[in-house]
């Protein structure tokens, strides 16, 4: 029990016994579990999504023993002693457990988590759905509550080494463990009682249920059918399902088939004669399309450094310590503690060591700039206190330094957004010029009319962010420094962290308020949320740019679109390049051949296949387009280099 609250918590202990585990392997998942030992919202909304709240990590120093302590969700039992105790569920029971275990999935694959280190990421997989990590509670109505627990990030970690694990967890994989959950529970049990072997859900026979509307939904989430592509589509598909209870309707189907054979012939043939007429056509376009693909990739396959030990290495780097630099509230700052989808590691950790055959190590210790003295990691490089820096920020490099573009970050503008509170959003178009934004941040245009008649009578209240180098930037495109001896915002610019901003949106629109809030934000922070609708851009006479597409359709988004389906849409890197609001980010390093090549070199890292997948999985833009099924997968697909 928590003492300041008198709330019921459960600890759990793992164990690392060293006959399974060495030394080193011990100390490295005791320090992984300490950063990764459970999630909460990153927006530190309180919101009950039922998976179970974490509170504390603990790894003890002395012993072989680590400790999760969690919530205690009373009168509970997970699904496995639940099935044992109780025997299987109907059928309109198992839909109540898909319903509920749906949502929370949903939930922790579209928000960002954050982990008790701070670090955050942009939806994850629980990866280890099964029986066991389901808690159910049932009320005294004979209701039930069901709760996600034992996620495999951290699970993982104490499964020895000599055993084999699968791949990293998927968001699909987690649909998949679930149809097998709820086939075991209409089954009743696990095993088939005969052999003594796991019951095979492809074996007609073992399902135990009448309900064939739930059996296909079950198989269909299993894979055996089209699966779902997201576990909001899954839900979708399982509120439309009819009622348990209604007449099955298979009889009906067979009626229905039987009728229609005639018609299927004819149907048939003419498909055949449509199909050789599109064939010729079909073949252009897959012709075309694969011309065009070659095309659009042709700096990504040019690229033959593919991971950072391809990278030459001077002698003069080797065994030897490097410290570099960049903004403290900057967007280097921001992603280089995100953990990326691979081993569970942060990008600082990433890049910390990068070739371990070398022996060289990159230490990153941010400056801390101001709207009045933004160059400070430049001038830190030049002064040779720090050997490089990363920034967006060169306007004042001098001669001496050298720099070294890696990604693109930028820019959004967004107003407030939601299903029913979307009018600004609408009524711009989806849309706004540099010419406007310029008069709303420097007092000129305060009222919504004055840009369309047909937007509300309201007060326009501009926000701006807390860090200097998004603001540095929005003034150098935006307001083109001008003017140069006034480098603050008028007073009608209210400036503070943009999360404040978003949760300050999404108070004002549950409380039913138009807000007329307008703001920007560096894209990292701006793209994982969807209380605001990030504005396309006109640049003048051009037409309208909007980097973030639609991934199903492959286009640039609309004000119809969910925006809080996270995974459903991404940044075109070649329309972002043509972004207004978009930028370089460089490593910035001194031109002095008697000094070691730390800075270039640590450019080649970032430049290699591998380092350009990692910056785009944590909210950069890569310098070219990657490959699809690299992109998707976190570039997973790249052979493994010959350490």
């Amino acid at each position: 029990m928590q003492i300041k609250d008198k709330q019921p918590v459960e600890i759990k202990e793992y164990l690392l016994p060293n006959r399974c585990f060495n030394e080193q392997e011990i100390q490295q998942r005791k320090q992984i579990f300490q950063r990764i030992g459970g999630v909460k919202l990153a927006d530190s909304r309180i919101q009950n999504f039922r998976l179970v709240k974490t509170w504390e990590p603990i790894a003890d120093e002395n012993t072989e023993r680590c400790y999760l302590i969690t919530q205690g969700i009373e009168a509970s039992q997970t699904l496995g002693q639940y099935l044992a105790q109780k025997g299987k569920m109907t059928a309109s029971q198992v839909r109540d457990v898909l319903k509920q275990t749906l949502q929370t999935l949903e939930f922790l694959h579209s928000q960002k988590i954050s982990f008790p280190s701070n670090q955050v990421q942009e939806g994850m997989a629980h990866g280890n759905i099964n029986l066991d990590s389901i808690l159910i509670k049932v009320t005294k109505n004979q209701q039930f509550f069901l709760y996600l627990c034992d996620l495999a990030i951290w699970e993982n970690l104490f499964i020895p080494p000599a055993i084999p694990q699968s791949a990293p967890a998927q968001k699909e994989n987690d649909l998949e463990s679930l149809g097998l959950v709820a086939f075991y529970l209409l089954s009743g049990r696990t095993l088939d009682h005969g052999s003594n072997q796991p019951l095979n859900p492809r074996d007609t026979q073992q399902w135990s249920t009448t309900d064939n509307h739930l059996k296909q939904f079950i198989e269909q989430l299993m894979g055996f059918r089209t699966p779902f592509i997201s576990a909001e589509s899954a839900r979708q598909a399982l509120m439309k399902l009819p009622k348990d209870g209604q007449e099955d309707n298979s009889s009906q189907l067979a009626e229905n088939e039987t009728a229609t054979q005639g018609l299927k012939k004819w149907s048939i043939l003419l498909l055949i004669i449509i199909l050789l007429l599109m064939g010729g056509g079909i073949a252009y376009y897959l012709l075309l399309r694969k011309g065009n693909v070659s095309e659009n990739f042709d700096e990504w396959n040019g690229r033959m450094q593919h991971f950072f030990v391809d990278v030459n290495v001077d002698n003069k780097l080797r065994g030897n310590k490097f410290s570099y630099t960049g903004e403290q509230l900057g967007t280097w700052s921001l992603i280089i503690n995100q953990i990326v989808p691979i081993d569970n590691s942060t990008l600082k950790e990433l890049l910390a060591n990068p070739n371990p055959d070398a022996k060289m190590q990159f230490q990153y210790a941010p400056v801390i700039s101001n709207l009045e003295n933004t160059n400070e990691p430049v001038a830190a490089v030049e002064r040779g206190d720090k050997d490089f820096a990363i920034t967006s920020l060169t306007k004042n490099v001098s001669d001496k330094l050298e720099e070294k573009p890696v990604a693109y970050d930028g820019l959004l503008v967004y107003v407030e957004f939601n299903s029913g509170h979307s009018k600004i959003a609408n009524e711009l178009g989806g849309k706004i010029t540099l010419e406007q934004l310029r008069k709303i941040y420097t007092g000129k245009i305060t009222n919504w009319q004055q840009i369309n008649s047909n937007l509300p009578d309201l007060e326009i209240r501009p926000f701006a962010p807390d860090e200097p180098e998004a603001i540095s930037k929005f003034k150098e495109i935006v307001l083109k420094n001008h003017p140069e001896d006034n480098p603050s915002f008028p007073p009608n610019v209210t400036i503070q962290a943009t999360k404040t901003t978003q949760n300050q949106i999404r108070e004002e629109i549950l409380n039913s308020k138009v807000t007329g809030i307008i703001s920007f934000g560096i894209i990292s922070k701006i793209k994982g949320q969807c209380s605001g609708y990030p504005l396309a851009i006109v640049d003048g006479k051009k037409q309208a740019i909007q980097p973030l597409f639609q991934k199903r359709d492959r286009r640039s988004i609309n004000t119809s679109d969910d925006l809080c389906d996270h995974d459903n849409y991404f940044f075109d890197v070649k329309t972002f390049h043509q972004y207004p609001l978009a930028y370089p980010i460089f490593v910035v390093y001194r031109k002095d051949n008697r000094i070691p090549p730390a800075g270039s070199t640590f450019a080649e890292i970032l430049t290699t296949r591998q380092g350009q997948c990692l910056l785009s999985k944590v909210g950069l833009v890569p310098l070219q387009p990657i490959p699809d099924d690299i992109n998707n997968y976190a570039c997973k697909s790249l052979p493994k280099p010959n350490l």
